[in-house]
């Protein structure tokens, strides 16, 4: 009872916070320096304790080392009811020499459970020989997703929304300590593919379709989950995903070819990665498609060469699930599994997850003796496995951090804090919202009263998809409402996912209401089963939306999606519209926050969004694409622009100035914002750059930094950013990164200024 006290104190004293727009001015390009110097700084010299340690093992103790298996290979049952088999847990961890297991099998567990099953695997681990430690892995993924009683944050493309690293930073140190709370010390986490196909279904998992914000978030992610100090029992290793390409597949479906020339790769998609790196990153985990015609785990031009050698990546390089099998029975780029370990392994994988059998060490073992793969590399792996298990502190306590509190008020209050500023108002006619005091309101639609939909995939199973999964004492947008409307809400479904049900009596509902609430979008998946073939909404969405905008009534579109589904055709007859990308746990009270007018909203989209199922451009395109050149060429015109988003209150922008470049190479820029409204707000000042003229033809504009500026009624605020050397450069032909003097133009808020470099 008290715990349930001092959280509903705390969230009054939040609404009150967010009134006062308290949101803290952060540069982006000052926080990314900040946080990669730090990161690279925080490493513990442990090569000579692991140099010890694998000289004395035997091949097969090394190469079980590289081998990770998922749970019901030491387990019966599942969940609640899940057991380790004291038989298959000695083949795995004793006989076989293991390093790793993972997953989940069926559902979330409690941390005494989980608590449980890695004593026991560690117990085991203890009897063997040098008595390594196991490290566990799990897709903890907008929080502690696995554990019952976490607390669950908006879903990465929800956080990129909030354009807050620091927001961000903070979520990620509680997934940490969250997930460490359950002995788990390896996290899956986070997705740095850069998405830029609407139709994948992982878009949600990304930080969105821009380069600069995926990196500076990126970053932000893995010094929340690793700090200073991995070891320390509250933090995780993080893994970088999926290295690389794996988000531009051609057909828009889950682990599908992509054709990725490499100036886009390097440009577009490998700085997250390369950033995450330098600044401290544990692991990667290989992609699990193919790029250019190469599977991801045979690629050993990006697997060393680029990620060692370039990058300088020293930490552990994990597959995907059973990615080595399908080497062989999906891609058909390697006649037997016995070819796919050697291959694999001779590109830079590190570990393999198997993850149901015990071939990849049959295998490898049969390799290293035949010759076929040098006991050099074997050594070089399982060193850096090694390595990360002695950076997490495993050699020293293998069960560090299990005593965390999880699911406190405070953490549920930073989830709060990001769902709220997750949410993008893209629409406002005629002050829609927020919601006038004491109008009778109608809300339907098929994602107004399911946690499902708030959250998507990876949330307490693998497809999110299991409501009675979900706790009782978070609300949906329906219960959140009716908390506070009481009975001016009248609920009625409409519609699920694709099937009208009751659209008769949700027109007769809307003839008593003063205003109606269309709650429309996605249910839950993950991966594969979220394939779809074609971006609008289903049929019986649409038809709702139609029947409720012909009842006359002022409609509030509340769009509870991740892939941008497209509106071109019910946005006219919105008066309102609310993009809610994945809010999580907090989603459904956040969302009735910015509804009813508690909280401005102050998120931006991180993607663009599109207003034709093949009208898929970027924000970035090309300058040939941005109007009709006389071709039948269609201008870009998306429903709505990346970078935008609403507030309850305005901003004006002037005095924008761009400095001559500092002795350094510096190039300053300053503008001022003043919030011209009539409440509190916060506004993300959002800088582009323009290379007029480039011997590679040049994007309209790219991002180069950005602030989320906190700003009271009247009040004003001067920003300054630095924009270095880099930010004006490009890969060239050759596939190398360079500068080309000339004319560039300064764009932020509407204000441009030209400029021109000489060197």
């Amino acid at each position: 009872m008290r715990h349930e006290i001092r959280l509903a104190v705390l969230l009054q004293a939040a609404l009150s916070a967010a009134a006062a727009a308290q949101t803290p001015a952060t540069d982006s390009g000052a926080f990314l320096a900040r946080e990669v110097a730090a990161g690279a700084a925080a490493r513990t010299d442990h090569s000579q304790r692991v140099r010890d340690l694998v000289s004395k093992m035997t091949l097969e103790e090394k190469v079980g080392q590289m081998t990770q298996l998922e749970i019901g290979m030491i387990s019966t049952g599942q969940s609640a009811a899940l057991k380790i088999d004291p038989a298959k847990l000695e083949k795995a961890i004793v006989t076989y020499g293991v390093g790793s297991i993972l997953n989940v099998n069926d559902e979330a567990m409690t941390p005494a459970k989980w608590k449980e099953v890695i004593g026991a695997i560690q117990a085991a681990a203890a009897r063997t020989r040098f008595k390594v430690p196991v490290v566990y892995g799990i897709d903890s993924i907008h929080g502690a997703t696995y554990v019952k009683g976490a607390t669950l944050f908006p879903q990465p493309l929800g956080m990129a929304a909030t354009w807050n690293p620091e927001l961000m930073m903070e979520g990620s140190r509680v997934t940490a300590a969250e997930t460490r709370s359950a002995g788990i010390p390896w996290n899956f986490s986070p997705v740095l593919d850069v998405g830029r196909q609407p139709l994948w279904p992982r878009l949600y998992e990304t930080f969105g379709e821009d380069t600069y914000l995926a990196t500076v978030m990126g970053v932000a992610t893995v010094r929340g989950y690793q700090a200073a100090d991995a070891s320390d029992g509250t933090r995780v290793a993080a893994c970088l995903k999926h290295y690389i390409g794996y988000s531009v597949p051609t057909t828009g479906h889950d682990r599908t070819p992509a054709l990725v020339p490499e100036i886009t790769l390097r440009e577009y998609l490998l700085p997250p990665f390369a950033a995450a790196v330098k600044a401290g990153a544990l692991s990667v985990m290989v992609n699990s498609g193919e790029i250019n015609g190469v599977p991801g785990h045979f690629n050993k031009w990006l697997l060393t060469d680029v990620l060692r050698g370039e990058l300088g990546f020293d930490g552990v390089a994990v597959s995907d699930w059973e990615d080595i099998k399908k080497a062989v029975t999906v891609h058909r780029a390697a006649p037997t599994e016995k070819d796919a370990t050697r291959l694999s392994v001779m590109a830079g994988v590190d570990m393999s997850m198997v993850p149901n059998d015990y071939s990849f060490a049959d295998l490898l073992i049969q390799l290293v003796k035949e010759g076929a793969v040098p006991q050099s590399r074997i050594d070089e792996a399982v060193s850096r496995i090694l390595l990360m298990k002695a950076r997490l502190g495993l050699f020293d306590e293998p069960m560090r951090g299990a005593e965390a509190p999880l699911g406190t008020p405070e953490a549920r209050l930073a989830a709060l804090k990001a769902a709220r500023e997750s949410l993008v108002l893209l629409k406002n006619d005629g002050g829609t919202l927020p919601l006038a005091p004491g109008k009778k309101v109608l809300l339907t639609g098929p994602t107004a009263d399911s946690q499902p939909a708030l959250n998507n995939g990876w949330t307490w199973t693998w497809q999110g998809d299991r409501a009675a999964a979900y706790p009782t004492d978070r609300p949906t947008v329906r219960a959140a409402l009716a908390a506070k409307l009481g009975p001016s809400l009248v609920y009625v479904p409409g519609a699920s996912y694709d099937k009208e049900i009751d659209v008769a009596a949700a027109v007769a509902a809307a003839k008593t209401a003063d205003v109606i609430v269309l709650s429309l979008g996605e249910m839950s998946y993950a991966e594969t089963p979220g394939n779809i073939d074609d971006l609008d909404l289903p049929d019986a969405q649409l038809r709702l939306a139609e029947a409720m905008q012909k009842t006359g009534k002022p409609v509030v579109l509340l769009l509870v999606e991740a892939r941008p589904r497209i509106v071109r055709t019910i946005e006219p007859g919105a008066a309102a519209i609310v993009y809610a990308p994945n809010p999580g746990l907090e989603g459904g009270q956040a969302i009735t926050d910015v509804l009813t007018g508690d909280v401005n909203p102050s998120g931006k989209l991180p993607i663009t969004y599109p207003r034709h199922p093949n009208a898929l451009r970027t924000y970035d395109h090309k300058a040939f694409e941005d109007a009709d050149q006389g071709f039948g060429l269609k201008a870009y015109k998306p429903q709505f622009e990346f970078g935008f988003g609403l507030s309850y209150t305005t901003f004006a922008y002037e005095g924008l100035t761009v400095g001559a470049p500092a002795a350094d190479g510096a190039v300053p820029v300053s503008v001022t914002v003043s919030n011209t409204g009539a409440r509190p707000g916060a506004e993300v000042v959002q800088l582009y750059l323009t290379d007029q003229f480039a011997s590679v033809t040049p994007p309209v504009k790219r991002l180069r930094r950005f602030a989320k500026v906190a700003l009271g009624t009247g009040e004003g605020k001067t920003v300054r950013f630095d924009l270095r050397r880099e930010d004006f450069s490009f890969v060239g032909a050759d596939g190398k990164w360079t500068f080309e003097p000339g004319a560039f133009t300064v764009a932020v808020g509407g204000l441009k200024q030209d400029l021109t470099l000489e060197r």
